[in-house]
């Protein structure tokens, strides 16, 4: 144990033993050394979903000025965080969510440009392309099997598809020459370990991620909070698509 840790307010991300107890037991650098001022609710809302939004939008494809990105699930934990990341590196935003309050989310916390809501709409990847003809430089994909086609539409010539989960089901096995037709499109499948592995990179990372919520320039939304008894309900509310922002367990 290092001594120097104790007493210090800590977070952390990715913890074999689990994140459901009063207790966990974390591997040596696993721990995030916060500042005394970070409230502890907010440093648990923000670090998985935060390095996730963090990783995709400045490392998996740099966002640049003038860029085009599609941001599905913009109402969700890492579809706000998302969205606000690539708005302050100057790039378009292109929102998509499932109801006319999730579109409201999308568009005054995560400063969306564009909001498409699914529920209104029977081809949302048209839409993207009545917005950018040419299509959008990226796409991140939290949705997975039910947006996966539409995003590859919604891309234009080597775009960059970044199929980073599965809320609605596994995609299914790709063929590569389908990525020729949608115009030498790049496609990858993403996971946060990856990016930081190496402990200078989490490092950053952790930084800039405590740093931006802390000072205002990203947002972090908690929805729900329940308490840990009710996992059960907090799982059946995410599954239920019936949440917005990041969902809590509390003690």
């Amino acid at each position: 144990v290092d001594q120097a840790l104790v007493g210090k307010k800590v977070s952390f991300s990715g913890s074999k033993s689990g994140s459901y107890s009063g207790l966990v037991r974390l591997a040596q650098g696993q721990a995030n050394v916060l500042a005394d001022e970070m409230d502890l609710k907010l440093a648990a809302a923000i670090t998985l979903q935060g390095l996730t939004s963090h990783y995709l939008v400045h490392s998996l494809y740099e966002v640049k000025a003038g860029d085009w990105v599609l941001v599905h699930a913009a109402a969700g934990g890492c579809g706000l965080l998302i969205s606000q990341m690539a708005k302050n590196k100057g790039a378009t935003v292109i929102g998509t969510c499932g109801s006319a309050a999730k579109a409201k989310l999308a568009t005054e916390v995560g400063k969306c440009d564009h909001v498409i809501n699914y529920a209104e709409t029977e081809d949302w990847a048209a839409e993207v392309r009545k917005l950018v003809p040419a299509g959008v430089h990226v796409v991140y994909d939290g949705v997975g099997k039910a947006t996966f086609e539409g995003s590859l539409k919604s891309l234009r010539r080597r775009g960059m598809m970044a199929s980073f989960g599965n809320a609605s089901g596994a995609v299914p096995p790709v063929a590569p020459l389908t990525l020729t037709k949608h115009g030498s499109v790049f496609l990858t499948r993403p996971t946060l370990v990856d990016y930081i592995a190496d402990p200078e990179e989490k490092a950053w990372r952790v930084k800039d991620i405590m740093t931006w919520v802390m000072d205002g320039t990203i947002t972090c939304t908690v929805g729900q909070t329940f308490p840990l008894a009710e996992a059960r309900a907090a799982h059946e509310a995410l599954e239920g698509r019936q949440t917005t922002g990041k969902v809590l367990l509390e003690m």
